[in-house]
């Protein structure tokens, strides 16, 4: 029996903490001159400067340590114990970097504000009855809101048909963010995405950008089971159906030499509090 990986959002996002370990090792991080363009929007005086930032489901830290490691002061938010634990571990020498064991939404509210809040994979997590409001209570007059996202492709057309076939076999229907699309069905970072029309409707939100950037890195077969492992589609497959689909996976891409490449495009929308 075939079976209908998309699931309940509620199920997805709160899968990623049984994998926390298998997310830290497979999901790439960002590229370096997104970290640079985000530092530049929101420091007037350039990317050196240290912005007090607020980041949104840190999860094990793959954007996190990207920005730590050029001095900024970070407060991140986790709220599954399981990523947050991967992550403090990989902060533990890092005495600008806190982390918070709660999520977005219910945070205790304070006095304190941020120059930027910055998220990465996971801002369509949050309560969309929500986000944008208290975005704007967190962040200072002028403060830069940095939300960003990677899809990744199968680049060679042969084997991405493969996959395709693989995953029909087993499945209703292609995961939301799969990697055997010829482009991303439903990708969250296009330009006229609900990112950029939400945050084009907001009072409140001014010097909307957006930007792309590409790249392409290589993957092993186990580098790609595990990253197939690590996105919520395939975690909240029963235990049967996910592995008998990732094996059938493994013995395709080890046909094609044992490796494959990978698109991976990285989308970011920045926007600036209006000043009071």
């Amino acid at each position: 029996m075939t079976e209908n990986p998309i699931g309940r959002a509620d199920d997805r996002r709160v899968a990623f903490g049984e994998a926390a370990e298998q997310y830290d090792a497979a999901r790439p991080g960002y590229p370096d001159e997104l970290v640079t363009d985000v530092l530049e929007f929101a420091g007037p005086q350039g990317a050196d400067v240290d912005v007090d930032t607020l980041e949104v489901g840190a999860g094990t830290g793959k954007a996190t340590l990207a920005f730590a490691a050029r001095g900024v002061t970070l407060t991140c938010l986790e709220p599954d114990p399981r990523m947050a634990a991967v992550l403090a571990r990989h902060c533990a020498a890092m005495p600008h970097v806190t982390i918070e064991n709660v999520d977005f939404e219910s945070r205790p509210a304070s006095d304190r504000r941020f120059g930027l809040l910055l998220s990465g994979q996971a801002w369509h997590w949050v309560d969309p009855e929500v986000r944008w409001r208290r975005a704007r209570e967190l962040l200072l007059p002028g403060g830069a809101i940095a939300l960003f996202w990677n899809d990744w492709l199968v680049a060679d057309e042969s084997l991405r048909h493969e996959l395709r076939d693989v995953h029909h076999r087993h499945l209703q229907g292609l995961p939301p963010h799969s990697i055997v699309d010829a482009r991303p069905r439903e990708t969250v970072m296009a330009p006229n995405s609900w990112v950029w029309e939400e945050l084009r409707d907001q009072e409140g939100f001014t010097d909307l950008e957006h930007r792309l950037y590409l790249s392409r890195h290589t993957r092993t077969t186990a580098g790609t089971i595990d990253l197939l492992s690590s996105l919520s589609s395939y975690l909240i497959l029963t235990e049967e159906t996910r592995r008998a689909l990732l094996s059938d996976v493994s013995r395709t891409i080890d046909a094609h030499g044992g490796a494959l490449e990978l698109e991976t495009r990285t989308g970011l929308f920045l926007a600036r509090t209006t000043a009071a």
